[in-house]
C-alpha cells in the first residue's frame, strides 16, 4: 500500500466534496473530520507528489522538543517558517508587545515540556518547572507500554492568549502493540491541507520515531485526525496539479547514533560501522538528539508546488 495515497484521496474528496466556506483569513473549502492512516513500519512518509521541506520539518521538531520559542534559533539555520508570525509587526498586531522579535511565547514546545508553567519569556530558565509531558509518555513507553494514558496536549487555554498562533496539532496518544511496535494518533484542529498537512504527517511520523528509537521500540502506524480539513481557495490550482501526480516510492529514515562527542577516537575498538551506524545503542535522552542524527534515505520526488501562505 502507498501511504501517499490516502493523502492524496483526502486532498481530492474535500476539493470535490467539500463546503465553501468564508473564514477569518480566507475562503476555504472545507470538510470535517478527515482521517489519514500510515504505515511507518519500513519506509518514512515523506510525499513524493511535491518536495516537502524535510529541512524544516527536521529543525522544528527538534526546536520543539528543546521547547525552545525563539524563531530566531531557526532562522539561524535558515528555517524561516516562524518568522513571519513573530515579527515586530506580526506581535504588535496581536497584542504581544512586550515580546521581543522572534519571542513566538508560549506554543508547542513550550506546552510538551513545560505545562503549566507561567511563561516569562525566551531568555528564561525553565528548568524543571511545569509538567513535562513528552518524558512522561517517553516514560510511560518505557515502563507501563499498556497504559492508556500514554498522552500530550498543546491546547492550553489559559495561556492562548499568550501564543502567537494557537496550536493546530493539539494533542498526540501513543500506543505500544504486543508486536513492540509504536504507533501514534495525532488529533488537528485545523488543517491546511496543500500547505501544512504534509509537513505534519512528517513531523508526528519523526517524533514517532524518535520515541520509538530512545524506548527500544519499533515505529508502527500513526493516524492523524484533522477537525477541519480545508483547501484555501489561492491553492486549488496547484492542488489539481498535484493530483495528476503518480507518487513514487516513499524514502526510508535512518538515525544515526554519533559517538564523536563522547569516545576517544583512538580505541580502535569501534569500527565505523558501529561509530555511525546506531547498532550499539541509542541516545536515552530525548534532547541529545542532533540534526546531523537523521539521514533520509532515497527520497525521490516530484518538483515543488509553490503557494503562498495563508496566516
Amino acid at each position: 500500500m502507498n501511504n501517499e495515497k490516502n493523502y492524496l484521496n483526502a486532498l481530492k474528496d474535500i476539493l470535490e466534496n467539500g463546503e465553501k466556506r468564508t473564514t477569518r483569513n480566507s475562503i476555504t473549502i472545507s470538510k470535517f473530520s478527515i482521517k489519514m492512516d500510515f504505515d511507518i513500519r519500513n519506509s518514512f512518509p515523506l510525499l513524493t507528489t511535491k518536495k516537502v521541506y524535510w529541512k524544516g520539518v527536521l529543525h522544528e521538531l527538534l526546536w520543539f522538543i528543546k521547547a525552545d520559542t525563539n524563531s530566531k534559533n531557526l532562522e539561524n539555520n535558515n528555517v524561516n517558517i516562524w518568522k513571519s508570525n513573530s515579527s515586530r509587526n506580526f506581535l504588535d498586531n496581536n497584542k504581544l508587545c512586550e515580546y521581543e522579535e522572534g519571542d513566538c511565547g508560549p506554543i508547542y514546545g513550550f506546552q510538551w515540556r513545560h505545562f503549566g508553567a507561567k511563561y516569562e519569556g525566551i531568555n528564561y530558565n525553565y528548568n524543571d518547572i511545569g509538567i513535562d509531558q513528552l518524558q512522561n509518555c517517553i516514560n510511560l513507553i518505557k515502563n507501563d507500554p499498556y497504559s492508556r494514558r500514554i498522552f500530550m496536549s498543546a491546547w492550553n487555554p489559559i495561556q492562548l492568549n499568550e501564543m502567537c498562533l494557537p496550536p493546530c496539532h493539539v494533542s498526540y496518544q501513543f500506543y505500544v502493540s504486543d508486536k513492540n511496535e509504536l504507533s501514534c494518533i495525532m488529533y488537528q484542529r485545523s488543517g491546511d491541507m496543500f500547505l501544512g498537512i504534509p509537513f505534519n504527517i512528517a513531523s508526528v511520523s519523526l517524533l514517532t520515531y524518535i520515541i520509538s528509537h530512545i524506548t527500544d521500540k519499533k515505529p508502527g502506524f500513526i493516524s492523524i485526525i484533522i477537525g477541519d480539513g480545508h483547501i484555501y481557495e489561492n491553492h486549488i490550482e496547484q492542488v489539481k496539479i498535484q493530483l495528476e501526480r503518480v507518487p513514487y516510492e516513499p524514502p526510508t529514515l535512518k538515525i544515526n547514533k554519533k559517538y564523536l562527542d563522547t569516545m576517544n577516537l583512538s580505541d580502535n575498538s569501534y569500527s565505523d560501522k558501529e561509530l555511525f551506524s546506531g547498532e550499539r545503542s541509542s541516545y536515552e535522552n530525548i534532547n541529545d538528539y542532533k540534526f546531523e542524527n537523521f539521514e533520509l534515505e532515497n527520497y525521490k520526488c516530484h518538483g515543488s508546488i509553490k503557494a503562498e501562505m495563508v496566516a
